[in-house]
């Protein structure tokens, strides 16, 4: 599958309903809005990434995963674990397609999230107690005054097979896909100031919402269990102005 300035796929998730979800995947190395970062290397074009094996274009965080002809499976081994694939490159705009897996288990948190330096965010989330739905979000500069951005749209069996998930960012609006099929469009004009508008870095991860580290009211019970990441994507950004 693809990967382009625009579309990224495959993993297997689970997700927290009521708070940010992806909370361990939300972190910056450099924001620009507090101090002088380097620049941000661009992908810059049409790429596949299959995950078969390691690839040279995604550092690994917070855990090692293991390669097959599935995809890359990210496991929650021990306390504290958080394995996330990250890009080294960022996109600006276009069409990102995940190929994911959501993985089963009780308390354990998956996502799948273009993220900027500033942290702009746009965000499918799974929670693994529900193999019926996914969770849509977005975040502008980190602002998370209220949590009435998410939005929850009918997946059945998301934990059953492979789907693929897309996002379709442009300047004027944001659309999330399931399948090819349309479930939410954001437009700039109603999003205002957090409208996620900055170079933006691919990350696919899995949590465990049970680890006592993390906030109030994300703690409860978590089975370890896998997140699968098939494949990533990204397309011209071109078809993201269709």
């Amino acid at each position: 599958m693809k990967l382009s300035s625009g579309s990224m796929a495959g993993l297997a998730m689970s997700l927290l309903s009521g708070s940010k979800l992806v909370a361990a995947q939300t972190w910056t190395s450099c924001n620009p809005m507090e101090k002088t970062c380097p620049p941000d290397p661009a992908l810059g074009g049409t790429a596949d990434f299959e995950f078969h094996s390691v690839s040279e274009r995604f550092d690994v965080l917070g855990g090692a995963p293991t390669y097959g002809s599935n995809g890359a499976s990210l496991a929650v081994a021990k306390q504290g674990d958080a394995p996330t694939l990250v890009s080294k490159f960022y996109i600006m705009f276009g069409h990102v397609d995940f190929v994911i897996k959501a993985a089963p288990g009780r308390g354990i948190v998956s996502s799948a999230v273009l993220q900027s330096d500033d942290l702009d965010e746009i965000d499918w989330e799974w929670l693994g107690v529900d193999n019926a739905q996914v969770q849509t979000n977005y975040f502008g500069k980190n602002q998370q005054g209220t949590f009435d951005r998410g939005q929850f749209h009918a997946n059945p069996g998301n934990q059953d097979g492979f789907h693929t998930y897309s996002i379709d960012w442009n300047s004027d609006r944001l659309i999330w896909q399931i399948d090819g099929q349309t479930v939410r469009t954001l437009t700039a004009a109603s999003a205002g100031a957090s409208y996620p508008q900055t170079p933006m870095q691919i990350k696919a991860g899995v949590w465990a919402g049970g680890d006592p580290s993390n906030p109030p009211g994300t703690i409860v019970g978590s089975p370890l269990k896998p997140l699968v990441v098939r494949s990533m994507a990204t397309e011209l950004l071109a078809r993201a102005h269709r």
